[in-house]
């Protein structure tokens, strides 16, 4: 019994001191207060752009899914429609670019390929018409191993560049510190 309750005070001690570490003003300390704006509740996100010299069909509308999933995942944004929304996330696929990392000595065939994938966006406040968020030249890179016995192509490649750009920007999303 003696050590159920050493156990318990021990809790609450350090919960006690965990929480007087807190702050809602991140400057002063660490802070329990989101870390996206409080004002905002839904956002937009219409089809996103290829641009002009971007030949891969279908990349638009991975990352915009993407997009939305991490917004729903990881905010506490709801995506709908213009009509409805406070804000709106657009954005254009600028270029995708890939190279040839390692070549295997044996064939000469790539052994490994990295892909980029360049983009722009805008998030906008609908109810001010103020950008809220601008971003240029961003820039997500991923690689994926082509030979046997992985055979991964540009699509699966593609994929985790994909994600990993929707993460990337979903988190610039997040309020000035």
């Amino acid at each position: 019994m003696k050590t159920f309750a050493a156990i318990l005070t021990g809790a609450l001690l350090a919960g006690a001191l965990w929480m007087t570490g807190c702050s809602e003003d991140p400057t002063q300390g660490y802070t329990l207060k989101s870390q996206f704006p409080d004002d905002i509740r839904t956002v937009h996100v219409p089809l996103w752009h290829r641009g002009r010299n971007v030949y891969r069909r279908g990349l638009e509308m991975r990352l915009s899914e993407a997009i939305i999933k991490r917004l729903e995942l990881d905010t506490p944004y709801k995506t709908t429609s213009k009509d409805r929304a406070h804000t709106e996330l657009t954005g254009t696929i600028d270029t995708i670019s890939q190279r040839v990392l390692s070549f295997n000595p044996d064939s000469g065939l790539p052994r490994e390929k990295e892909i980029t994938m360049t983009v722009s966006f805008t998030w906008t406040d609908l109810r001010t018409g103020r950008d809220i968020v601008r971003r240029t030249n961003f820039r997500q890179s991923g690689t994926y191993i082509p030979p046997a016995p992985l055979s991964e192509d540009f699509f699966l490649g593609s994929e985790d560049v994909v994600n990993k750009l929707a993460q990337r920007i979903v988190e610039q999303m997040a309020a000035e510190w």
